[in-house]
């Protein structure tokens, strides 16, 4: 064999041993992603199986669980999982989805931690006892945690659990905050880290009315409203992070705009108005924020008063101030994420209480001259 041949045949061997060389570590990778996905699927396998079975076989004692009428499968799921009925409400969801499951009824149910989660289907599928009703909560577009306070206490006479006294103690109860964080994590994240809050939940009580079973307590009532107003943010919550706010900041500057706007025009144009201000490093100067501060409610403030020492006095200090204000309405939530008229640079605005009638500003000197057309009647709100 001359030396040109011998080179071939030294070529084609090279090749013969690097494809082997590659089917072999292909074979070597196909077959470690094959032992993970057998290892993952076990895992699942008897996560699932493990899930699907009752918290405790020889657990004897009855657990009291009331499904509100319109409670929504996530719903049921979490209060079964709350109260150590099932082992996971993920599960119970996929399950419950898997299998086309959709005829829940309300009610109040006595079930046992030895029902296995099927066993538990069957029984909200077949009907409990019916809840009685011990009446409507309305919480109104810009009302306050004290404000909600009074209005739970109204059905304190039907059910012993709802009162405002219990109500404004679970709003100091940081335990119970936590827990709603690490449930509702998109919601409440800003809000845990916010410094000097006088509640943590003000703001994230959403604006609705709400079905009150007589068995219920406050803290399945507070729970149904995060539940709501973190369904409402759902919309919302990538726009936020787009625009670079935090959740805490857009509820804080909605719970002003609520109480600042009456339409949604003049909403989404004080909201411009706030923007701006913060833009600038100007203080909001909101009237809404001395009043809180000062936990009173006044037609007109005095020097003192918008001196008032707070972090939630917006005369003296710059930005958002530690959070909401009051309960925004998902219009003025929307005001904030998409104001109008910023191009104007707005940032000053009076309005007239009277008539509504609401006039912008983009200097001190125009907006002294609007002050000026409703200083005769006595009637106006400066900002």
């Amino acid at each position: 064999m001359d030396r040109r041949s011998r080179h071939v045949e030294d070529k084609r061997r090279l090749r013969a041993d690097e494809k082997k060389a590659s089917h072999k570590i292909v074979a070597w990778v196909l077959g470690i992603l094959f032992a993970v996905l057998v290892i993952v699927g076990l895992m699942g396998y008897r996560y699932v199986h493990s899930a699907l079975q009752p918290v405790n076989p020889n657990g004897q004692t009855s657990v009291n669980v009331t499904v509100p009428a319109g409670s929504s499968t996530k719903q049921i799921a979490a209060k079964l999982e709350a109260k150590h009925v099932i082992k996971s409400a993920m599960v119970f969801n996929y399950y419950v989805k898997f299998h086309n499951i959709a005829d829940f009824q309300a009610g109040s149910y006595q079930l046992t931690q030895r029902d296995s989660m099927n066993q538990v289907i069957q029984k909200l599928r077949a009907g409990g006892t019916a809840a009685t009703a011990a009446g409507q909560l309305l919480v109104k577009e810009g009302a306050t945690i004290e404000q909600i306070a009074t209005s739970v206490n109204k059905l304190g006479k039907s059910n012993r659990n709802l009162t405002s006294k219990k109500f404004m103690a679970l709003m100091k109860n940081q335990a119970f905050f936590a827990k709603m964080a690490k449930k509702y994590p998109q919601l409440l994240s800003s809000a845990a880290s916010a410094q000097g809050v006088r509640y943590r939940l003000e703001g994230y009580l959403f604006p609705a009315t709400y079905s009150v079973s007589a068995g219920e307590t406050v803290e399945d009532l507070v729970e149904a409203m995060l539940a709501k107003t973190d369904s409402v943010m759902q919309s919302y919550y990538k726009s936020i992070k787009k625009q670079g706010y935090t959740v805490q900041e857009v509820m804080t500057l909605a719970s002003l705009v609520e109480r600042e706007g009456v339409t949604q025009e003049d909403r989404r144009t004080i909201a411009g108005v706030f923007l701006n201000r913060i833009d600038a490093d100007m203080p909001l100067q909101s009237d809404i924020s001395v009043m809180y501060a000062l936990n009173t409610h006044k037609t007109h403030l005095t020097n003192k008063d918008t001196s008032v020492d707070s972090p939630y006095n917006l005369y003296v200090h710059t930005g958002y101030g530690p959070g909401p204000f009051d309960s925004p309405s998902e219009q003025s939530i929307t005001a904030v994420l998409s104001p109008n008229d910023r191009s104007k640079h707005y940032l000053y605005f009076v309005a007239n209480l009277k008539t509504g009638e609401v006039l912008y500003a983009t200097t001190r000197e125009q907006h002294d001259e609007n002050t000026a057309k409703f200083a005769s009647d006595n009637s106006s709100v400066n900002k």
